[in-house]
C-alpha cells in the first residue's frame, strides 16, 4: 500500500562507498514508483575519509495531487524527523545518533557493523578503536528498530561495494513502499557492476528482511592466529619445547616476528632474554607465569622496532602491493600507482649510520641543520623501478643493522628494562607485570616513538617508589592510561604530582 505522506530518509557514508550512487538508485526507485523525490548532500570532513550526508524526501504524486500542488522538501534533516538513517559504517551510525537523527518514536536505523577506524583511533598510542558493542547496546535504545550487519563483508563476498549492500538492507527493511523489482531495475538501469551489487542487494535484503541485529563487537579484524611450531627452525624448535606450555604459542610468534625482522641468532637472543624472566615468573606464588607472558609478547615487539630500515621493507614487500591490490579491487590487468610519503629526520638518517658516525653527525650542528633543510617531506612513487629500488637499497641494510646508533641505543634499553624487572620482581610482583606492560608506550617511529619513550622514561623512574607500596601496582596503571590519554602530558603530570604528594603503606 502506497504510503500517503513524506517519508525522510537520511544516509551516512564514508568516501568510496558508493553514497552517490546509492542516493542516485533510491532517487531512480522512487521515480518509477510515482513519486516526488529530492536528493540532497552534505560533504563531510578529511579526518573521516570525506563522511557526508544525503539526505532525501519521498512524497507521492497522488498525495501532491490530491493537496493541488507539488511538494516543499527540506534540504536538511531535522532531529526527530526522520523516519530512516541508514549508516555505511558503525561509528557514522553513532554520530548520526550523536546529532539526533535517531528517535527512538519514529527512526529505523540500520547500520553496517563493520569497522573503518577514524584518525583519532588509528593514531591513539594504545587501544584506540571505540567499543562497537557499547555502540550497538545504545542504538537498540535509540531507534524505534535497529538493523544491523556486516554490510562490508557481504559487499566483499559478491565483488561489490557496501552501497549495494545498504541498498538492499533499505528494501528489505519495508521503510520505502516500493517493490523489490522497482529497486532492482534500478541496479540494472545503472549498468555499474550489475550482477555483483545485485548479489550484495539479495543478501542484505533478506537479512534485513529478518530483522539481523549484529551480536557483540564487530572489529575492523580479528587477531591473526598464532604461526605453526613447524615454521620455527628445528635449533630454536628444541629450546622452545623447553619452556611452559602456557608460553610456547607466544613465543612461536614471538620468534616468527624476529626471524621476519631479522635472522635466527636474532630470535635466539630474543629466547636468552626470556629465559632470563622465567625464575622470576615461578617464584611467584603457585607457579604464575603472567609475568613471563607479558615479557614475552612485549619482547618481540620490541625487538623489532621500527626504523628506518624496517619501514622501507615494509612499504616495497609483495604482501603490501598485494593487499593494496586487494583494497583498491585493481583488475590484473590495471596499474596500480602508489606514492608514499615520507619525511625524515636527521635522527632517523643518523640512526641508520654507524653507531660511531651517527654519534658523530649529531654533534655536528652545521651539518645537522643543513641536513634538516634537505630532508623535509617527499614523496616516493613505490610502483616505479626508481621509487621501488631507492627503499629497497635502505632496506637492504638490515644485514648491517647490529652496527647501527638506533640498534645499540635499543638493545640498551631493552637490556635496562628486563633489569628493571628482575629488580622489582622479588619485592612487589604486580608491579614488575606493569613494568612490564610499559613497552606499550614505546611504538611506532619518529615524534610518535620520541613522545612514547618520554612516557616511558617518566613512568619507570617512579618505579623504584612504587615497589615499596602495596598499591604501586595500581598507582602504575593510572600513570600508564594517562600516558596513553588524548591529553596524556597534563594528565600524565597531574598524576606525577599527586603521586609525589601522596603516601602508602609498604609492601609486604
Amino acid at each position: 500500500m502506497m504510503s500517503q505522506r513524506t517519508i525522510r530518509l537520511t544516509i551516512a557514508a564514508l568516501g568510496g562507498q558508493g553514497g552517490g550512487v546509492l542516493s542516485d538508485w533510491l532517487v531512480a526507485t522512487a521515480e518509477s514508483a510515482g513519486y516526488f523525490v529530492q536528493s540532497t548532500s552534505v560533504p563531510g570532513v578529511a579526518q573521516r575519509t570525506g563522511a557526508t550526508i544525503y539526505y532525501l524526501e519521498f512524497c507521492p504524486r497522488a498525495a501532491a495531487g490530491a493537496a493541488g500542488c507539488e511538494p516543499v522538501m527540506a534540504l536538511m534533516p531535522v532531529a526527530g524527523d526522520v523516519d530512516c538513517v541508514a549508516a555505511a559504517e558503525l561509528v557514522e551510525a553513532g554520530r548520526m545518533m550523536l546529532r539526533g537523527l535517531v528517535s527512538p518514536d519514529r527512526t529505523t536505523l540500520l547500520a553496517s557493523s563493520h569497522r573503518d577506524y577514524t584518525i583519532a583511533e588509528r593514531s591513539a598510542p594504545g587501544r584506540g578503536p571505540s567499543d562497537s558493542g557499547a555502540l550497538l547496546a545504545i542504538a537498540r535504545t535509540r531507534a524505534r528498530r535497529l538493523i544491523a550487519f556486516d554490510m562490508a563483508a557481504i559487499a566483499a563476498r559478491h565483488g561489490s561495494v557496501i552501497s549495494a549492500a545498504l541498498f538492499g538492507a533499505i528494501g528489505g527493511s519495508g521503510v520505502l513502499p516500493f517493490d523489490r523489482r522497482q529497486f532492482e531495475d534500478a541496479i540494472r538501469a545503472s549498468g555499474l557492476s550489475v550482477a555483483g551489487n545485485l548479489a550484495a542487494f539479495a543478501e542484505a535484503w533478506a537479512l534485513a528482511a529478518a530483522g539481523t541485529v549484529a551480536e557483540g563487537s564487530a572489529t575492523a579484524g580479528g587477531r591473526a592466529p598464532a604461526p605453526p611450531v613447524e615454521s620455527v627452525p628445528a635449533a630454536l624448535r628444541e629450546r622452545l619445547g623447553a619452556l611452559p606450555a602456557e608460553l610456547q604459542s607466544v613465543a612461536t610468534a614471538g620468534i616468527c616476528r624476529l626471524l621476519d625482522y631479522q635472522d635466527p641468532a636474532y630470535a635466539a637472543l630474543y629466547l636468552d632474554r626470556l629465559e632470563r624472566i622465567l625464575p622470576l615468573a615461578r617464584r611467584h606464588g603457585s607457579g604464575s607465569l603472567a609475568l613471563a607472558g607479558v615479557v614475552a609478547r612485549q619482547l618481540a615487539l620490541w625487538m623489532s622496532y621500527q626504523d628506518t630500515i624496517r619501514v622501507a621493507e615494509l612499504k616495497t614487500s609483495l604482501a603490501r602491493f598485494a593487499r593494496l591490490r586487494r583494497e583498491v579491487r585493481a583488475e590484473p590487468a590495471q596499474v596500480l600507482r602508489v606514492t608514499d610519503f615520507l619525511r625524515p629526520r636527521v635522527t632517523d638518517l643518523a640512526d641508520t649510520l654507524p653507531a660511531a658516525a651517527g654519534e658523530r653527525l649529531l654533534r655536528m650542528p652545521r651539518l645537522v641543520r643543513w641536513l634538516a633543510r634537505a630532508t623535509g617531506g617527499h614523496r616516493v612513487r613505490t610502483d616505479t623501478v626508481t621509487g621501488f629500488l631507492l627503499l629497497r637499497g635502505i632496506a637492504a641494510l638490515r644485514c648491517w643493522r647490529r652496527g647501527t646508533r638506533r640498534f645499540r641505543e635499543e638493545n640498551a634499553r631493552i637490556e635496562s628494562w628486563l633489569a628493571r624487572i628482575g629488580q622489582i620482581a622479588p619485592r612487589n610482583h604486580a608491579l614488575a607485570v606493569e613494568v612490564a606492560l610499559l613497552q606499550r608506550l614505546v611504538c611506532g617511529y619518529g615524534d610518535t616513538q620520541e613522545n612514547g619513550w618520554r612516557h616511558y622514561s617518566a613512568l619507570l623512574a617512579a618505579a623504584d617508589e612504587l615497589a615499596g607500596r602495596t598499591d604501586g601496582a595500581v598507582r602504575m596503571r593510572r600513570l600508564f592510561e594517562a600516558a596513553f590519554g588524548a591529553a596524556s602530558d597534563a594528565a600524565l603530570e597531574r598524576e606525577l604530582r599527586g603521586l609525589a604528594s601522596a603516601g602508602g603503606p609498604p609492601a609486604a
